[in-house]
């Protein structure tokens, strides 16, 4: 496919990039370089895709680039640009939050709608759901947000299937449950948790310990957007990673990992849901979606990559089978 990933610089939008690029696909990655966390990260990765072949990149904010042009030779549009992060959205940051959640959304779905794009991935969130109804939680529990960043995400989800039903156009909106691995953002817990285990500091645990999160690794992540693009299917799904764990759990198992991690105690933070466990049943029926990495392979594949800053490259797993945690 001839395709074009807004993010492209990012964590998640790098390794969906490499992964397009593996599966032979033309690429043009789009990223304005914000500087939520250090451009410099966003820059390492796109040295690594600028090498390979069949990739482009343009630098610009999708508010003023001109997307009717970039989309109208494009197969495919993955649209992961956006303001991440629940604690950073409470406050005056809240209007960054609306231009590049919301208003880059609606422009992005303008573009497409005006150049009858084949296929559009829009990476939406769990936090839509905030302290869900139901667990594991299907598609069809009401999303009630608890933070700022969670209301954006369902927002721009919402403009996708408003943009879907009145004018066609192909959305397909999947909400990521914890994605990690390599180069995840540095603001996020696995990565701080690994960078606080290699260099022997404390880590600071925000809450009891008891909360828990559908983890995901990146590369079933990248793989299952592929697919879904590649797809008929449209309209929203979920993307877990098939297993819940705690905090207290995947700080055991670093320490299990030969990464022990010294914990200091500290309150809850306001957005920050309790729980996450996502139903996959749709993801599977509509696009073949099952989680192939279990935690322990995906935390092993952090651990290395912060020991060679190099390696980043996806770990090798079979599915694990139907229903067992991992």
């Amino acid at each position: 496919m001839r395709a074009v990933v807004t993010g492209a610089a990012g964590f998640i939008g790098s390794h969906l990039s490499a992964h397009l690029l593996s599966q032979g696909d033309e690429v043009v990655g789009v990223d304005a370089l914000t500087d939520f966390y250090d451009p410099a990260r966003k820059r390492h990765n796109l040295d690594r895709l600028l090498r390979r072949k069949g990739f482009r990149f343009h630098r610009g904010d999708l508010l003023d680039l001109p997307l009717r042009q970039l989309f109208a030779p494009a197969d495919a549009v993955y649209h992961l640009a956006g303001q991440p992060g629940v604690r950073g959205s409470w406050g005056p940051e809240f209007a960054v939050y609306l231009e590049r959640n919301v208003l880059v959304t609606q422009r992005v779905l303008e573009a497409a709608r005006d150049t009858g794009l084949r296929r559009l991935v829009f990476a939406s969130s769990s936090s839509v759901y905030g302290d869900a109804e139901a667990y594991p939680t299907p598609e069809t529990v009401r999303p009630r947000p608890v933070s700022p960043y969670g209301v954006t995400k369902l927002a721009a989800e919402q403009l996708c299937e408003t943009y879907r039903t009145v004018f066609g156009v192909p959305a397909a909106s999947l909400r990521l449950f914890s994605v990690y691995g390599p180069g995840q953002r540095p603001d996020m817990a696995f990565a701080r948790l690994v960078a606080a285990a290699r260099a022997d500091r404390p880590f600071p645990l925000y809450g009891d310990g008891g909360q828990s999160r559908d983890f995901t690794y990146v590369q079933d992540v990248v793989a299952a957007m592929r697919a879904a693009a590649l797809s008929s299917w449209s309209g929203v799904a979920n993307l877990g990673g098939g297993s819940e764990v705690t905090m207290r759990q995947v700080i055991d198992l670093l320490g299990d990992l030969n990464a022990p991690v010294r914990v200091v105690p500290g309150p809850a933070r306001p957005g920050d849901a309790r729980r996450t466990a996502a139903d996959i049943t749709l993801a599977h029926d509509a696009f073949a979606y099952r989680p192939a990495t279990g935690l322990r392979a995906g935390l092993a594949a952090m651990l290395r990559a912060e020991s060679s800053p190099g390696a980043t490259s996806p770990v090798t797993t079979t599915p694990a089978p139907p229903g067992s945690r991992r």
